[in-house]
C-alpha cells in the first residue's frame, strides 16, 4: 500500500491517494481537483472510490470534478447525509467562498462496511462526534485514516452543527484508542502521529 498526502484548499486539508498496484482510493478530495489528477495520471492509477470522511466542505469540494473525470463512485456515512445538503451554506459562512452544489453520494456508509483496493482494504469505522456521519478507515494493521476525530495533539471540534464533544471523545476511547499503539494515524489536518503518541500526549485524552 502506498500513500500520498496532499494538502489541500484554504482550510489546508489533508488529502490521501491511497494505492495499491493501479487502483486507489481518494480519500477526503478536498479541492484542487487538478493536483488530485496530476497524482492519478502521473502514477497511472484508476481512481476506484472517493470517499470523504464527513461532510464539511473543505473535505470534498473536489468530489464533483474528480468524480467527472475518473468515473469513481462517492462515497459518504448517511448520517452526513444533512451536513452535505448545507456545505454551500457553510462555505459562505465560513469562508466567504461559493462552492458548488453538494455531490450526489452513490455509495452511503456503515460501521463496518469495507472498502477494498487491490490486495489491500479498509474497515469502515462510525466515529461521529464532530459530525453525526464522521468516520475513520483502519486498515486492520497499521493505518488509520481519521478524518477531523483525532488530530496530533488535538481532536476535532465539537462545536459545529451536528457536533457533540461527548459524542467524540466516546468515539475516540471506543474506536481509535484500543487499537495497536503502533498503528499510524493520518488525520484530515495537521501531521500524522500514532495511537500510542495520542494515548500519551494528547491533553484531551488524559482521563
Amino acid at each position: 500500500m502506498v500513500v500520498e498526502k496532499l494538502i489541500l484548499g484554504r482550510l489546508q486539508t489533508n488529502c490521501y491517494i491511497i494505492s495499491d498496484g493501479e487502483v486507489a482510493l481518494v480519500v477526503d478530495p478536498a479541492d484542487e481537483a487538478p493536483r488530485i489528477m496530476e497524482v492519478l495520471q502521473r502514477h497511472k492509477l484508476q481512481a476506484v472510490g472517493l470517499v470523504a470522511t464527513h461532510a464539511h466542505f473543505d473535505h470534498l469540494l473536489a468530489v464533483e470534478e474528480v468524480k467527472n473525470k475518473t468515473g469513481a463512485p462517492f462515497y459518504l456515512h448517511h448520517l452526513d447525509e444533512p451536513v452535505l445538503e448545507e456545505m454551500q451554506v457553510r462555505a459562505v459562512e465560513l469562508l466567504g467562498i461559493q462552492a458548488g452544489p453538494p455531490p450526489k453520494v452513490d455509495v452511503y456508509l456503515e460501521e463496518g462496511d469495507r472498502l477494498s483496493i487491490g490486495e489491500e482494504g479498509f474497515s469502515v469505522l462510525h466515529t461521529p462526534g464532530h459530525s453525526p456521519g464522521g468516520i475513520s478507515l483502519y486498515d486492520g494493521r497499521s493505518n488509520l485514516f481519521s478524518g477531523d476525530t483525532l488530530f496530533a495533539g488535538s481532536i476535532g471540534r465539537p462545536d459545529l452543527p451536528g457536533g457533540s464533544y461527548e459524542t467524540l471523545i466516546r468515539s475516540i476511547q471506543n474506536k481509535l484508542l484500543p487499537l495497536p499503539e503502533e498503528v499510524a494515524v493520518y488525520p484530515g489536518h495537521g501531521p500524522t502521529t500514532t495511537i500510542g503518541q495520542e494515548k500519551r500526549h494528547n491533553p484531551f485524552l488524559q482521563f
